[in-house]
């Protein structure tokens, strides 16, 4: 397997070797000696961690936020289905489990311009209240409110145009650095600059590739889940003793792929190919290596899913569809990052464990996989969509209501 995928994150650039620091070379050692700065007392040290950490806080925030809206959008949401894929990828690549948490940075970046709007706009909205209820009091005297109005609309919006150009930071919000404005009108290449800014912003988020993972993902989960679930759908369309035994047949298949299915979903991201969602096999022996990891990562899958077929009882209105999707990703990420994070530690082993342990942990599986199984079933009757919602698999397709 190629080592160097195609699909990971941008990584920084390499430093050049006038970057580095210098070494001096002994000729009686032939040792290096590097040059070291000298080190941040102890409180600016805290403070530094103190502002990294709330940053790496507002980043995740941002980025769940993110994802919610972006799964309450229909085929758009698939690029949220690729976000989670592509991390559960990334740690089963790696063995790492911090390497899953792709693009906080960006998030934060991203949430702290929608945060600094925000702010900006308060002003104006309280100032088109007020000309709002001028205009009900006495509607000839409130042309001064719609001027002043227009006025602190255009500069509010050139503040905002202005704040993201510097780089869209929350204190690039909150002064305006009226020097460095008119520098930059001054400056020839402003436009240029500008637009390569944004562009290089558009295409860090690599939103076509996370699509397409996503897009793919999601093909390969319902070919896996299409005949369980078909069936257990026809047997509540048939009114004999037919039916019972159908249903039966459509849940015992449906606990087989269960065990198999969040695993292969974390196979096909990492090694970006579609025909590895068949590839049982190569799966199987990595539970051999690590067979209480991956009962952890069924475990979080499975039983994180169950609490969400509760939002499905009532049909959402379409514009607050992104407040019970908030509620999809928070619970569907972290199962994303164990089942990764367990086919990356099982990667890593070289022998399986011992037999006894392998299959303490299979038949331990099989009543997290029961379960579920029961509440899927059950959940057809309190859901809004009724046997269609079936088909709603949150757990391994777009985390929405829908």
């Amino acid at each position: 397997m190629n080592t160097k995928q195609q699909d990971d994150w941008p990584q920084p650039a390499k430093p050049s070797v006038d970057s580095l620091p210098p070494v001096l070379d002994s000729p009686k050692t032939k040792t290096q000696i590097n040059l070291k700065l000298p080190k941040l007392s102890c409180l600016p040290r805290i403070g530094h961690s103190i502002y990294s950490a709330t940053g790496w806080c507002f980043g995740m925030v941002s980025l769940i936020f993110g994802l919610a809206v972006v799964s309450a959008i229909p085929v758009v949401n698939l690029i949220s289905l690729g976000y989670l894929l592509h991390t559960s990828g990334t740690i089963a690549r790696t063995g790492r489990l911090r390497d899953g948490f792709i693009g906080i940075g960006k998030a934060g970046r991203i949430g702290g311009v929608v945060l600094g709007i925000w702010l900006l706009l308060w002003p104006t909205r309280l100032l088109s209240a007020m000309r709002d209820s001028a205009l009900i009091v006495n509607p000839s005297g409130s042309t001064g409110w719609s001027v002043g109005l227009w006025v602190v609309t255009g500069l509010t919006s050139l503040h905002i145009t202005w704040a993201v150009l510097r780089g869209g930071k929350l204190r690039h919000f909150i002064w305006p650095a009226p020097v460095d404005f008119i520098h930059w009108l001054r400056s020839s290449n402003k436009f240029a600059s500008a637009r390569d800014a944004l562009w290089n912003t558009v295409s860090e988020l690599r939103l076509p590739f996370l699509f397409w993972l996503g897009a793919r993902g999601f093909a390969g989960t319902l070919l896996w889940l299409l005949i369980p679930v078909g069936l257990m759908i026809l047997a509540s369309n048939i009114t004999s003793n037919a039916g019972i035994l159908v249903s039966l047949l459509g849940g015992l298949i449906l606990m087989g792929v269960l065990l198999y299915l969040p695993f292969l979903q974390a196979w096909f991201a990492r090694e970006n190919r579609f025909g590895a969602f068949i590839e049982v096999a190569v799966v199987h022996r990595l539970g051999n290596k690590a067979p209480f990891m991956f009962w952890l990562g069924i475990l979080l899958t499975l039983a994180l899913a169950v609490p969400l077929f509760l939002m499905k009882i009532e049909l959402t209105p379409a514009e607050i569809t992104w407040l019970p999707a908030l509620f999809f990703v928070v619970f569907g990420l972290p199962a994303r990052l164990m089942v990764g994070w367990a086919m990356g530690r099982a990667n890593l082993r070289e022998t399986s464990r011992h037999f006894t342990l392998r299959w303490l942990f299979r038949l331990a599986a099989l009543p997290i996989a029961f379960g579920y199984t029961l509440i899927l079933f059950l959940s057809q009757f309190i859901s809004w969509n009724g046997p269609l919602s079936l088909l709603e698999q949150h757990a391994f397709l777009v985390p929405s209501p829908f």
